[in-house]
């Protein structure tokens, strides 16, 4: 069986840039937003706690689904691994 899918979103939002990993990324019904579910904290390999995913995965918590303008998306790119 193969492994889910994996995508890394690159993003912009108030003056900063974001990286999110998810399981799912598609266009929205939305006009003007790519719809990103499943968002995937803590599945590295590393022993250093990163503080920046920490803060990342309190902004996304309780989210099951976020829409981001297409214009502050940098780029989707899909990966092997989050990392």
């Amino acid at each position: 069986m193969s492994e889910p899918k994996m995508y890394k979103v690159i993003f912009h939002d108030r003056g900063k840039v974001f990286e999110i990993f998810a399981r799912q990324v598609s266009h929205s019904a939305l006009i003007g937003f790519v719809e990103v579910e499943e968002l995937v904290f803590g599945e590295t390999s590393r022993l250093v706690v990163d503080p920046s995913e920490e803060r990342l995965q309190r902004e996304f918590e309780g989210v099951r689904r976020t829409f981001i303008p297409i214009h502050s998306v940098v780029r989707i790119d899909e990966v092997q691994k989050q990392g």
